[in-house]
C-alpha cells in the first residue's frame, strides 16, 4: 500500500473539516482542530481560496467551501439532483413565456446559476451555468438573500457601500434589508436592470426560510416586458417552485 501524500492529505481533511462547518471556520479554529502549524494551515487554506475550493468572508474572515467543489461535484449527481429535478418545471416555464428561465443558489454573498434554459428569441440574456453573481444586484439573489435573516444578510454583505453596475443597482446595506422585507412580503424578487442593462428579472425563492434551498427567475428583455408577462411569470414561477419544492422535501 502506498505512502498518503501529507499535503494532499491535509487538503481532503480540511474539505471534510469545512464540510462539517458550512457556518465556516476560522484560520486559527482549522489550525487548531487539525493540529497544523500556522504557517501550513496559512498557506494551505489561501492557495484553496485562491484556486475557489474555498470561499473566504472578509468580514468574519471564516474560511468555507467554494464553488469549485460544487462544480467538480456536479458530474457525480444523480439523476434526483435539484437541477435535474428542475429543468422539466423550468421547461415548462419557459414554454409559457418563452423567456429564460434560470435556478441558483447561493454561495456566501453571491448566487450561483446552476440551471437555464433558453427562449427561442435570439435577443436573450447572454449567462451560463456557474456563473456567479453579486447577490444583491439580481433578482434572483435577493430572493435567496431573503431567505435568511437580516442580521445574516448583513453579516454577508458587509456594511460598506455596494459596486454599482447600473444606475439602479441598489447603493449598500440598508437599501437591502428594506427590499429584502418586501420581498419577503409579496413573495418574490425583481431586478429592474440592476445588474444587466436593459433587462427585468423576477425571481422566487424555493422556500421563504430554507437558506440551502435555490430560487427560480425569468428575466425578460425590457423592449418585451409588459404588466401582463411580469404578472404571468410570478405566477408561473410560483407554481414551478411549488412543484420543485414538493418534488425535493
Amino acid at each position: 500500500m502506498s505512502t498518503p501524500v501529507k499535503s494532499a492529505d491535509r487538503v481532503l481533511l480540511i474539505f471534510e473539516l469545512l464540510t462539517e462547518h458550512p457556518d465556516g471556520l476560522t484560520l486559527a479554529e482549522v489550525q487548531q482542530k487539525m493540529a497544523l502549524p500556522k504557517s501550513s494551515a496559512h498557506g494551505l487554506l489561501h492557495t484553496m481560496v485562491s484556486r475557489g475550493f474555498l470561499d473566504l468572508d472578509q468580514t468574519t474572515k471564516r474560511f468555507r467551501i467554494g464553488i469549485r467543489l460544487w462544480q467538480g461535484g456536479r458530474s457525480y449527481l444523480s439523476a434526483a439532483s435539484i437541477e435535474n429535478l428542475a429543468l422539466p418545471y423550468m421547461a415548462a416555464v419557459r414554454d409559457e413565456l418563452n423567456e429564460t428561465v434560470q435556478l441558483a443558489v447561493l454561495d456566501g454573498a453571491d448566487n450561483v446559476y446552476v440551471a437555464k434554459v433558453d427562449p427561442d428569441h435570439q435577443l436573450r440574456l447572454a449567462s451560463h451555468v456557474g456563473a456567479r453573481l453579486p447577490a444583491y444586484a439580481t433578482g434572483i439573489g435577493k430572493a435567496l438573500l431573503s431567505t435568511l435573516d437580516d442580521d445574516e444578510v448583513l453579516r454577508r454583505v458587509g456594511d460598506e457601500p455596494f459596486t454599482r453596475y447600473t444606475s439602479t443597482t441598489l447603493p449598500g446595506p440598508d437599501a437591502l434589508i428594506a427590499e429584502l422585507h418586501e420581498i419577503r412580503t409579496q413573495g418574490y424578487a425583481e431586478d429592474h436592470a440592476e445588474y444587466t442593462p436593459g433587462v427585468f428579472c423576477v425571481a422566487v425563492p424555493l422556500a421563504r426560510t430554507a437558506e440551502h434551498q435555490p430560487a427560480i427567475s425569468v428575466s425578460i428583455p425590457d423592449v418585451r416586458k409588459t404588466d401582463e408577462l411580469i404578472a404571468q411569470a410570478i405566477r408561473s414561477l410560483q407554481d414551478a417552485a411549488a412543484a420543485i419544492a414538493a418534488r425535493i422535501a
